[in-house]
């Protein structure tokens, strides 16, 4: 859970009353709770483990060892390069050009752009020539493409991403307005104290329609941009996007909840794509559940505290998906459905990163059973089951061994998962990663598909990669094998077809012409045969005459 308020601190896993707030149990990561004051972007992290790891979440940099994915250079002037870049921090809305880089000229707005009604592209930094068309006698208007740098405060930074979209920026630099507290030689803006540590650039649940990344910059660096540009020096800007490419395999997570509906697309689309990658990619979905035990779910004498929202006496629990405890589908039910799903990956998964039958059975899951009334339908799950080709029976013994779902038992398969979920340090659901980087940006086939190539080491992607990445249709590409449309194939086939047949009639009159030209040889061999032979001329029949009498018609 994000808090956008720094002096609410939240426990993400947190317990209240059971009876007087049922419905508050475990919100769900994907809420989000927006303070509606000057300073509502002033986002904060908390986890239920300690500072170190808050901080290792908004470095990008997770406790498994997972490297900062993005990068900031000026390259003009050559004064303010640095040889690692710039410190920053990466939005966590937005769609990044995993691979790529954007490098353009920066035009500073010189405002916080919370309005988009008086944002002024004739306005800002550097100063430029006047608009002879302007009758009132304003600048030229920022050049596209460009990147923009906007002041921090007064509305989120969604909000003022957003609007920079919409005057054509293709990417935002918000210059922070406070200090780091260790910082030295910086100091805030009127109003405004030094931070332990700067913010999160998180989504405040309306971003899905922003497509341009933006960056944090630290205030001290901020500053030298600022005066640099504001003194009508042109500066030019690089943001780059890297994924780690360790060797010529790539690594992708999903993590979901059987009840989670913004992935729900993702899971019925990908199927090919995973196999078409084949070895080439391992793909590991991840169940998000809670440990009910730190969320103070299970009471002194183990008995569950937290209703049907938890298994094994409040060990392992769940979001109510319709937040009515009373009916529905419970927190205990997508527990049971996660660990359902986490046996059938690791029976049929594990080994080669694919897991056909995982898919199969998740996409035969929503199709038939994902309705309130059919979610725990032991009949419906067999169905679902025996449709994907999983062995029920096997799946059951599974849920078995790992420690089962009832009594105060561990389970194997779901403490793994809590570790897995405390290493990668996901707090908004879905999340992809891709070799353990954060994929920013909407949960599309396109997106997660682009970050796979561009995760793999120099001469080694696959030819799935080469063939798809770049097609307007990328699943039609991998599905159909080259890039194109279907009927581009059929109009193909139909000129190829056209082609055939006037090949065809071209051979059938060159047989039908000399046919004929034999057939016609043969009858005048055949008339003179007969000629010679009935009418037969000797030499002596040459002098008579042989006339046609007058009188009768009669030869003479």
């Amino acid at each position: 859970m994000l808090v956008f308020d720094d002096n609410q601190k939240t426990d993400p896993e947190y317990n209240v009353e059971a009876e007087q707030h049922k419905s508050e149990y475990f919100q769900p990561a994907t809420s989000l709770e927006l303070l509606a004051d000057d300073d509502s972007e002033r986002f904060d992290m908390v986890t239920s483990n300690n500072e170190s790891h808050a901080q290792d979440v908004e470095d990008n940099i997770a406790p498994g060892g997972t490297v900062i994915s993005s990068k900031l250079q000026i390259h003009v002037p050559k004064t303010l390069t640095k040889p690692d870049g710039y410190e920053h921090r990466e939005a966590l809305f937005g769609i990044p050009p995993y691979g790529g880089s954007i490098a353009q000229n920066m035009y500073y707005a010189n405002a916080d752009l919370c309005d988009a009604q008086t944002t002024d592209t004739r306005g800002g930094y550097p100063i430029r020539a006047k608009d002879g068309d302007a009758k009132d006698g304003k600048m030229l208007p920022w050049q596209s493409p460009y990147i923009l740098m906007v002041d921090r405060g007064g509305c989120t930074f969604v909000q003022k991403v957003r609007n920079a979209q919409r005057v054509g920026a293709v990417g935002v630099i918000i210059a922070d307005n406070s200090c780091l507290c260790s910082a030295e030689q910086c100091t805030s803006d009127p109003g405004h104290e030094c931070e332990e540590r700067e913010p999160i650039m998180a989504d405040d649940g309306s971003g899905s329609d922003i497509s341009i990344p933006s960056f944090l910059m630290f205030k001290q660096d901020a500053d030298e941009v600022k005066a640099e540009v504001m003194a009508n020096h042109a500066v030019r800007i690089e943001m780059i996007w890297s994924l780690p490419s360790p060797d010529d395999r790539v690594e992708y997570d999903l993590w979901t909840t059987p009840t989670d509906v913004i992935s729900q697309g993702f899971q019925l689309d990908f199927k090919e794509a995973a196999v078409a990658l084949g070895n080439r990619a391992y793909f590991t979905p991840q169940m998000y559940i809670y440990d009910g035990i730190r969320s103070g779910c299970q009471g002194i004498d183990g008995e569950n505290d937290c209703y049907n929202l938890c298994t094994n006496s409040g060990r392992y629990c769940a979001t109510d998906p319709d937040n009515d405890l009373d009916r529905g589908i419970s927190g205990a039910d997508v527990v049971k459905e996660s660990l359902r799903r986490m046996c059938i990956w690791n029976y049929y998964g594990k080994d080669d990163g694919v897991g056909e039958q995982w898919w199969d059975y998740v996409a035969e899951f929503m199709y038939r059973c994902n309705e309130e009334d059919m979610f725990m339908n032991d009949k419906c799950v067999a169905d679902a089951m025996a449709h994907a080709g999983v062995d029920k029976a096997k799946m059951d013994q599974c849920m078995d061994d790992s420690g089962g779902i009832t009594d105060d038992n561990q389970n194997t398969l779901m403490e793994v998962q809590l570790r897995e979920k405390d290493k990668s340090g996901v707090v908004i659901l879905p999340a992809m990663y891709v070799n353990r980087v954060s994929i920013r940006g909407t949960l599309e086939f396109q997106v997660v598909f682009d970050a796979i190539c561009a995760g793999y080491a120099s001469g080694t992607t696959p030819s799935v990669c080469e063939m798809c990445a770049h097609c307007p249709d990328q699943k039609g590409c991998i599905t159909q094998g080259f890039c194109g449309s279907k009927k581009l194939e059929e109009s193909v086939s139909q000129m190829h077809m056209v082609y055939a047949m006037i090949g065809l009639s071209a051979l059938f009159f060159i047989v039908m012409y000399v046919q004929h030209r034999r057939y016609q040889s043969q009858m005048q061999a055949q008339v003179k045969g007969i000629i010679a032979e009935y009418m037969p001329l000797d030499e002596d029949q040459t002098t008579h005459d042989t006339a046609v009498s007058d009188e009768d018609g009669e030869f003479t």
